[in-house]
């Protein structure tokens, strides 16, 4: 089964291939490591994973590089605010984005160079660029791209560039204007500021340079695919194919994936709006690190989302419902098939099933359809949990649904559980990092309950019970839905679980 993904580039859904070697080459932009990540860097990040996922579940090998920005303008600039060395400031908020990635079960890519540890390669690519007549040195001592020079620049973003200014520079890393300017490769050094003395002079590469040169020493001088999301189409994107194709004379990427902003509550995310959110914002106030991956991909990864506190609450509920299903299936002591007595009904469990299975892999091949992937599996567990209540589900019914799951759980990783770790883990930064006030007042209770005080209460309830005590058992239900526990009575017992 081939993945058929829209390519930015051409502007049609085309297959996604290895180009040679039978390993899929993809390159994704990584973070800038100035601060905590928000929950629309993390939306690229999990579709990205989301892509890496199904390539691999088909059978595709991928080699993943994604690169660490550990240099830029925003973070001398907040380094130096905060009185440290670029180092230090860096390696905090890079441990905190693999926690928070792996909070989200987000997978590490194969290779993930720093910036800072490839000078030498973006050296060598000025210098290329220099041979070529497209980069040149100003009374600075900083470098810049010639635009002039790359007659297709604004291939990719499909932008109307006709009435650039030639000439005209710009130096910041980062800019939102539709005119086109040449844009700095090497950027001298200032004073107080990070640099390295090289054959192009003292300074430090500029944003667009890091990533043309790493991808290109891991992936070669031309790979199958690229990522990020859609605030990279331009500039970034659009330069890194500028300086790398005036440097090689080679395609840079054949395929381009763009992932969309999110909004939040239907707006813009903003600190100023009162709705940007960091993931441990979210967990810090009850939310499971799983809901908020399902959330995150439930949504193509080509359509605006909208993020709610309502849309978190349905993919609790929905994991819910998988964890559920999952466990009872599992654990069931269900009837051999060879027991079966009613005529049709393998038939029609076999083709409930089959259907799941396949449109769930074609929803995802799709342009990765997550919404309809999803659907697909859910209206399974539907059927499924309806026709085990009739008493017609068999052992080996079981184990073709639980198959289908587990395809289902290789992509979308929500239904094992991980998600008390994942808050005792933001609970512990809260704590050490003195943002108590982050804490909703309940996560905290609910972080000092044991299991072993869970099954006491509950003890104690089915006591109260016997003894007609019902305000007393009504009290300890209350007292445990407050701190995050839900309990459901059964002709077999009462089961609890956390919310």
């Amino acid at each position: 089964m081939t993945l058929r993904l829209f390519n930015t580039l051409t502007g049609q859904v085309e297959p996604l291939t290895p180009s040679e070697g039978g390993v899929l080459r993809m390159y994704a932009c990584g973070p800038t490591v100035y601060d905590y990540g928000h929950i629309g860097n993390f939306r690229t990040f999990l579709e990205v994973d989301v892509l890496r996922r199904f390539l691999r579940l088909t059978g595709v090998p991928v080699r993943h590089v994604m690169n660490i920005t550990d240099v830029d303008d925003k973070i001398i600039r907040n380094a130096a605010a905060a009185g440290m060395a670029i180092g230090a400031y860096t390696a905090k908020y890079e441990q905190a984005f693999f926690e928070d990635l792996d909070a989200l079960k987000v997978e590490r890519p194969e290779v993930l160079p720093h910036a800072t540890e490839h000078i030498g390669k973006m050296v060598e690519l000025v210098q290329k660029l220099e041979a070529a007549g497209a980069a040149y040195k100003t009374e600075d001592g900083s470098w810049y791209f010639r635009l002039s020079a790359f007659p297709s620049y604004g291939k990719l973003s499909k932008k109307d560039l006709s009435g650039m200014e030639d000439g005209a520079r710009v130096d910041v890393d980062e800019y939102e204007k539709d005119s086109a300017r040449d844009f700095a490769v090497w950027k001298s050094a200032k004073p107080g500021e990070m640099a390295w003395d090289t054959a192009i002079g003292r300074g430090r590469p500029g944003w667009h340079l890091e990533c043309s040169a790493m991808s290109m020493e891991y992936l070669g001088e031309s790979f199958d695919l690229h990522a990020g999301g859609e605030d990279l189409m331009f500039p970034h994107h659009e330069n890194e194919i500028a300086q790398s194709e005036t440097a090689t004379h080679k395609p840079f990427a054949r395929h381009w994936m763009h992932v969309r902003f999110l909004l939040v509550e239907g707006k813009k995310m903003s600190k100023s709006e009162g709705n940007f959110f960091t993931l441990r914002d979210l967990l810090l106030k009850g939310y499971k690190a799983s809901a908020i991956r399902l959330a995150l991909i439930s949504v193509p990864y080509r359509h605006q989302l909208n993020f709610t506190f309502d849309g978190l609450t349905e993919a609790t509920s929905a994991i819910n419902r998988l964890r559920t299903f999952h466990e009872r299936l599992k654990n069931t002591a269900w009837p051999k098939s060879a027991m079966r007595g009613s005529v049709g009904a393998d038939e029609e469990i076999s083709q409930i099933i089959a259907t799941a299975k396949s449109d769930f892999f074609n929803a995802l091949s799709n342009d990765l359809n997550t919404a309809e992937a999803r659907a697909a599996v859910f209206e399974m567990v539907r059927k499924i949990n309806t026709i085990a209540d009739s008493g017609r589900l068999f052992e080996s019914d079981a184990r073709a649904a639980l198959a289908v799951l587990a395809d289902f759980d290789a992509v979308f990783d929500v239904i094992r559980d991980d998600d008390r770790e994942c808050t005792r883990r933001a609970l512990d930064w809260a704590q050490a990092s003195g943002r108590m006030d982050l804490i909703d007042e309940g996560v905290l209770a609910a972080a000092h309950l044991s299991d072993e005080a869970i099954e006491t209460l509950v003890a104690e309830r089915t006591q109260a019970k016997r003894q007609r005590n019902f305000a007393r058992a009504d009290e300890i239900r209350n007292q445990l839905a407050s701190k995050g526990v839900v309990l459901e009575d059964s002709k077999d017992g009462v089961r609890w679980k956390r919310k």
